[in-house]
């Protein structure tokens, strides 16, 4: 069903079984798949391109141009995958010239009155609690779970599995199956609940809590417990990819217990 009280722009591509309940904008060059659901209100603003069964609530913004002084106006895009749910008020923009699009991918929760700012990229099965923020480039993996009231600073990056506890300041990296809290942002252990809620084993929890042992509870720093967990760890893909993500980590990552972890990994 599409109401005869929305705005849809010539160019806009609707999927079969949408519905479109009243007062909603469909701007420009905006693709919606089939059986989504966009609420009375909602506008989905320009050059986004979402999946199959959506459901946009009312009066979020989707597609809007990026809050960055930087934007004068080049195409940008936003990529939505499938089965999302975006509630009310929320606002997801564009990207720019930086990356040229902003990416969500599919079965994500994003909250009412959370932002997810210009050129992020969330992976799949992310939720965002209510007035989460995330600013510009962000970076969220698979499993992800940002409590209510996060601020993100632009350019971090979010591991795989990780939680980050309500009214946290992020503004370091937070490495995959963690649980991250407080302001400046730590390490406060490994998420065992949700691991094992997503069928990992006690020998793959037990691992992982090993690992960050090495590198949050020791005196050495960063690059040293890296270098230890390389040497005394079997190579597997739980292993590889937290070095990985430590390696490549370019605005450092959180702090542990001791105070040698607030090195920057090298």
């Amino acid at each position: 069903m599409i109401s005869e009280l929305s705005i849809i722009h010539p160019t806009a591509k609707i999927g079969k079984n949408v519905t479109i309940e009243p007062f909603v904008t469909i701007g420009e060059n905006v693709e919606i798949g089939d059986d989504s659901i966009i609420m009375s209100g909602a506008k989905i603003v320009k050059n986004t391109k979402m999946g199959k069964g959506n459901k946009v609530f009312n009066l979020a913004v989707v597609g809007g141009d990026p809050q960055d002084l930087k934007f004068v106006g080049e195409e940008t895009y936003l990529e939505i995958g499938d089965n999302n749910m975006l509630r009310e008020f929320c606002t997801i923009n564009r990207g720019t010239a930086s990356r040229q699009k902003t990416v969500i991918g599919n079965n994500c929760l994003i909250m009412a009155y959370c932002h997810v700012a210009h050129d992020c990229v969330l992976g799949n099965n992310i939720i965002m609690s209510n007035t989460a923020q995330l600013a510009g480039e962000v970076e969220v993996d698979d499993f992800a779970i940002i409590s209510g009231g996060v601020l993100v600073h632009q350019f971090s990056k979010i591991g795989k599995h990780v939680i980050i506890q309500g009214g946290a300041l992020v503004n370091k990296d937070i490495p995959p199956y963690i649980v991250a809290a407080r302001f400046p942002i730590t390490y406060t252990g490994v998420n065992i609940i949700g691991l094992q809620r997503r069928g990992f084993t006690e020998e793959q929890i037990n691992e992982i809590k090993n690992i960050y042992r090495l590198v949050f509870h020791s005196d050495m720093i960063v690059s040293e417990a890296i270098e230890r967990v390389s040497s005394e760890f079997a190579p597997n893909a739980i292993r590889n990819e937290i070095i990985d993500f430590i390696k490549n980590s370019d605005r450092g990552i959180l702090k542990g217990t001791s105070t040698s972890c607030r090195e920057k990994a090298e």
